[in-house]
């Protein structure tokens, strides 16, 4: 995997739309530690920072490199004549299981491979303290730019009465991120949806091919960045007029279920395939439900679906139990094909939990969410919630308000009203 590659010499690219990656392959071996590349992509600084302690070689090499390690292996495995074999097992190489299968023949296929789950991806998908640090400013920042946008939307559809399709919006929400600080570009293509189209939950709106977004209806963005310092994903549904009640209900009910797995508290070695229910039960109390996960892995500015952890029923979230420093997405929804669509997507971060016992001696872990940007009040139906999840959402309006107000105040007062209006408590 390319995002593997680019974590293990900590280095980014940009050969992937939205992936800050680069066209590699890797060998390590107990000696060495090779980077396979078009050398041209690499700057001066990149081969001073390399050194010596990585060797750079062309991209394509690594068969003729793999067939060369084949080769030695057959070599090592060969007695000489007179001398004696050895009862121990045999030496393989081990490759991931999404390798290529150019480069498992290679290096000698099944008799000298062996395919497992790659420890690089497990190793990246735990978080250091510096990526956690950059993944909670990068979603202050990112965070208030969305505030900025849906404060900018409300006022042309609602105000100013102004007709805009589905990419112009989203085309505004980019201008409005590239401001930011640390900004590289987006971290996939923009969902802005309107009605009927929010049902389709990978909709992706193309010039010329769109929809207007109509203030009456429900809208729903589900987008994100790539900064210097982590990466973004971030889902909110709004209604610039009056939802229906059946909206108001389901957005709620989807609400309770975000509430649900951020308030988690789990003893360490769960996966994310037994949290699954805790998000969807509300629903499901309804007879409804969604066809998605409701949560997969996010890269620190690397691939913003990131493996192997995730929150979902897909039989590989119950391989990898969840670890603190995992940063996973949390986003139910609800979908009425032909009519409307919510989701609500915030990022959340694995981290031990304080409890009063430790059962069997295990730590527990819980969630810490660093997405900050408002609920739609509109939609909310405050008779659904319970006292604590009232209390978590005046919280959380509480923190999103205090982190991102610095931003608008005494500068750009139409987003600062939105924002103090979006963030009252209920």
């Amino acid at each position: 995997m390319l995002d593997e590659v680019a974590w293990l010499y900590n280095l980014r690219g940009n050969d992937i739309p939205y992936n800050p990656v680069f066209f590699s392959y890797a060998i390590i071996t107990p000696t060495t530690a090779t980077l396979y590349v078009d050398s041209s992509k690499l700057s001066d600084d990149v081969v001073s920072y390399l050194g010596d302690s990585v060797h750079i070689r062309p991209y394509d090499a690594v068969f003729e490199d793999s067939k060369t390690l084949s080769e030695a292996m057959k070599s090592e495995s060969t007695p000489s004549t007179g001398s004696k074999v050895s009862a121990g097992p045999k030496r393989k190489y081990m490759i991931s299981t999404k390798a290529s299968w150019a480069l498992s023949l290679n290096l000698g296929g099944e008799e000298n491979v062996e395919e497992v789950r790659s420890p690089v991806g497990d190793a990246k998908a735990i978080k250091n303290k510096v990526e956690l640090e950059g993944m909670r400013a990068c979603h202050v920042r990112d965070g208030a730019a969305l505030s900025e946008y849906f404060a900018w939307l409300e006022d042309e559809l609602s105000i100013k009465g102004a007709k805009l399709d589905e990419v112009q919006a989203a085309d505004k929400l980019e201008q409005i991120r590239s401001k930011n600080q640390h900004f590289v570009g987006l971290s996939f293509d923009t969902i802005s949806s309107t009605g009927a189209n929010a049902a389709v939950i990978h909709y992706k709106p193309e010039p010329g091919n769109c929809s207007v977004i109509d203030p009456k209806a429900i809208y729903l963005c589900d987008s994100g960045a790539q900064y210097l310092d982590g990466t973004t994903d971030t889902t909110r549904t709004l209604h610039f007029g009056k939802p229906s009640e059946l909206e108001r209900k389901a957005y709620t009910l989807v609400l309770k279920g975000v509430i649900a797995l951020d308030t988690m508290v789990f003893p360490k070695g769960t996966s994310g395939f037994a949290l699954d229910s805790f998000a969807r039960q509300f629903l499901w109390s309804e007879g409804l439900d969604y066809r998605h996960g409701t949560g997969h892995g996010v890269g620190s500015y690397l691939n913003v679906h990131e493996g192997p952890i995730g929150v979902g029923t897909r039989i590989q979230y119950s391989e990898v139990p969840l670890s603190a420093g995992n940063v996973i997405s949390d986003e139910p929804g609800y979908y009425e094909d032909g009519n409307f669509g919510i989701r609500i997507e915030n990022v959340i971060m694995a981290r031990e939990a304080a409890t009063t016992h430790r059962f069997g001696n295990k730590p527990y872990l819980g969630f810490e969410h660093v997405t900050m940007v408002p609920m739609c009040r509109k939609l909310i139906d405050e008779t659904l919630l319970t006292p604590k999840e009232k209390d978590w959402l005046n919280s959380y309006h509480k923190e999103v308000l205090a982190k991102t107000r610095l931003f608008f105040d005494g500068k750009d007062e139409r987003t600062m009203k939105w924002l103090e209006r979006e963030t009252k408590k209920i």
